[in-house]
């Protein structure tokens, strides 16, 4: 089966494993499945890495990031422009503004995966055929 994970299940996965539920943790490590990380996720990181609100030491250049993904047999899911227009149609939703997290929702709904985030404002876009499991570590 196919999943999208968010950027916090990424950083968690290289920070923190620990803070991931085992029924997840037993989704991501399945050779039957393949788990996809959307490039708004890497963009994020990088923003969050340069403008030091994030710290991981391993993960100095963009390269490093990518690195990473490929080591644990992830799959970088680019934009598209179906994507951008499931994007450009997501309804608001209160208190939920962030563009990375919409454009990886746009994603999923578009590609009809499930997507896995530790961000519970996501349940919100259930409404809007979003498929998804929250990791509730």
């Amino acid at each position: 089966m196919r999943y999208l994970i968010d950027t916090n299940i990424l950083i968690r996965l290289r920070t923190n494993p620990s803070l991931i539920s085992k029924e997840i943790l037993q989704i991501l490590e399945s050779y039957e499945n393949r788990i996809y990380v959307g490039a708004a996720s890497i963009w994020e990181i990088y923003i969050l890495l340069q403008t030091e609100k994030l710290h991981i030491k391993s993960w100095k250049y963009a390269t490093d990031i990518f690195d990473f993904i490929e080591e644990h047999g992830m799959i970088i899911n680019y934009v598209k422009k179906e994507h951008l227009l499931t994007f450009a149609g997501l309804a608001p939703v209160k208190e939920h503004h962030d563009p990375f997290d919409r454009m990886i929702i746009a994603q999923a709904i578009t590609e009809k995966i499930p997507l896995i985030s530790s961000d519970n404002r996501f349940t919100a876009y259930r409404r809007q055929k979003l498929d998804f499991i929250f990791n509730a570590k």
